[in-house]
């Protein structure tokens, strides 16, 4: 039993653990890296398509999104997750596709014009359809037998709908050791979804740290935050416009909207129209509701069970089609605009900042986090001028910020979760910056007294004897060469020529001495001609 950790060590984003047992060779999370990447990941040790199966914690992007290039490399097994992240993955791996090959097609005829080759996305529609398609859903605290000795186990981390801590139990040679998989663990008091679930035992935990250093603030109403912006704004004769992350963020203002409305928080403005304007966002607003069951919290509840959709009010106007997102901006009432992309660099929120920056009436109001080096946070820095589709836009708009509701606990929440798990031997702490992580592993030292290793990628731990038998060292990537998926087309093709070898070698016992001599001489020439 092995397990080799793949992506996001010292790192946030790009979670990947490799594991080898029970006669089979499988992956937790297979995420893609999003922002400036740091330490180079090492590849996947063997091609995809022997894979087994695929554990998945949750459908963010960083923990799914490169399922589809898993698919494309010849990967043909399930994918187990919760019922409401295979729901999620049916829509945000679409739109995933879609970015890639659209953002191929802009830079092809870029290199075109240069008269250079063109770009090929990193996967496609076609890709993400049939990653879909190997989706095994799961309900929470359901004991699922994946095969004879490899059991499974969902619980809820309260990150995100239908994210999940994964409990796995190995069992092999008589030898049975159970790991804990974090994924990552939401914060408390969320709206709509239920707190992170506690576990009572492992022999292994590897464990997320994106806040393992930080205290988060101090809750904020953000109920009535949202109604003073709001009525600030309309009494001015202005509009709020919010860029908003599709999944979560988006329904999480849906449910602060819609108490704002029922409990008449803005005054004078009855009727004040919302309009949700994300294909992406819509549909997984419908996943929501149709979860709410498995996933919602006892006060989210207890509205489904008065016969209300948390999610719905009067004066909720879904936009799908360009003609009706378009025709948003020509409503001269006071209004809501919720649209993506969260931080401003691509999609439909360019659009409406462009039509709304420029007056000084109208709110901007960012709801989440922006990354540096994002239209957002630019905004948010003061910027006075934007380019927008290819025009200098004025910025008069009041650019304003709530406190965001963090789904990701802080360091406190972090440590509640693992002082609950007994029995452990050794953590392992990754997903999250070198210095979150590091931070976040003395904690534990210190105030469980806990056996700890924050790998980098490369490390291999041998799970029956409990021992890391490689102790992996960091090794910077330039930053031209940044943002790699783990394991490229050309090394999936020398793996699987590598596999056909092996097999060769395997099925030479008892050939004539001739053959095998003819055979090794092949191989010795091929080693010296391409060794380093």
């Amino acid at each position: 039993m092995k397990m080799t950790f793949i992506g996001a060590t010292h790192e946030v984003t790009g979670g990947c653990t490799y594991i080898e047992a029970c006669g089979k060779k499988f992956l937790v999370d297979f995420g893609m890296e999003q922002g400036e990447d740091v330490y180079e990941n090492v590849q996947i040790p063997t091609a995809p398509g022997n894979i087994d199966f695929v554990l998945l914690t949750h459908a963010h992007i960083d923990h799914s999104g490169l399922l589809p290039l898993l698919y494309a490399g010849g990967f043909k097994g399930e994918i187990h997750a919760t019922d409401a992240t295979a729901n999620l993955c049916s829509v945000m791996l679409r739109d995933s596709a879609h970015i890639q090959e659209f953002e191929a097609e802009w830079r092809s005829r870029k290199a075109e014009r240069r008269g250079e080759q063109p770009y090929e996305p990193l996967y496609t529609m076609d890709d993400a359809l049939g990653a879909i398609e190997l989706f095994v859903p799961h309900r929470y605290e359901t004991s699922v037998d994946i095969c004879e000795g490899i059991n499974v186990y969902f619980r809820d981390a309260g990150h995100l709908l239908g994210s999940s801590s994964i409990i796995l139990t190995l069992t092999e040679d008589g030898v049975t050791k159970k790991i804990v998989f974090s994924g990552d663990i939401g914060n408390t008091d969320q709206p709509l979804i239920r707190d992170p679930q506690y576990i009572d035992e492992a022999d292994y935990v590897v464990m997320e740290s994106t806040y393992g250093n930080r205290v988060h603030d101090r809750p904020t109403d953000y109920v009535k935050a949202l109604a003073q912006v709001l009525q600030e704004t309309f009494d001015r004769g202005g509009s709020v416009i919010i860029p908003s992350f599709a999944v979560g963020r988006t329904q999480e203002m849906l449910y602060f909207l819609r108490k704002i409305k029922v409990d008449g928080l803005v005054r004078n403005h009855d009727g004040f129209p919302v309009y949700v304007d994300s294909p992406l966002a819509n549909e997984a607003t419908d996943i929501f509701i149709s979860n709410r069951e498995s996933c919602y919290d006892e006060e989210a509840l207890s509205y489904v069970r008065q016969g209300i959709n948390p999610l719905f009010f009067d004066d909720l106007i879904r936009t799908v089609s360009s003609d009706d997102s378009r025709a948003i901006n020509s409503d001269s009432r006071p209004k809501v605009i919720i649209s993506a992309s969260g931080m401003c660099e691509a999609g439909r929120i360019k659009h409406h900042l462009k039509h709304n920056l420029w007056v000084k009436a109208n709110t901007i109001l960012f709801v989440g986090y922006q990354a540096g080096n994002t239209l957002g946070r630019s905004l948010i820095e003061g910027a006075k001028r934007v380019k927008l589709f290819g025009e200098t836009v004025r910025v008069a708009a009041h650019i304003t910020q709530l406190p965001g509701v963090s789904g990701h606990a802080d360091v406190n929440g972090l440590l509640s979760w693992a002082k609950a798990i007994k029995g452990v031997k050794k953590f392992f702490i990754n997903h999250g910056e070198a210095s979150s992580a590091e931070s976040f592993g003395q904690r534990l030292r210190e105030e469980l007294g806990a056996d700890v290793y924050v790998p980098y990628s490369g490390a291999e731990f041998d799970i029956g004897e409990g021992v890391v038998t490689v102790d992996a060292e960091p090794v910077l990537i330039p930053k031209k060469n940044r943002n790699t998926a783990s394991f490229s087309p050309a090394y999936t093709e020398l793996l699987a020529a590598s596999d056909r070898l092996a097999a060769l070698i395997k099925e030479s016992d008892g050939r004539t001495y001739s053959d095998m001599r003819k055979l090794t001489e092949a191989l010795n020439i091929l080693y010296d001609d391409f060794k380093l």
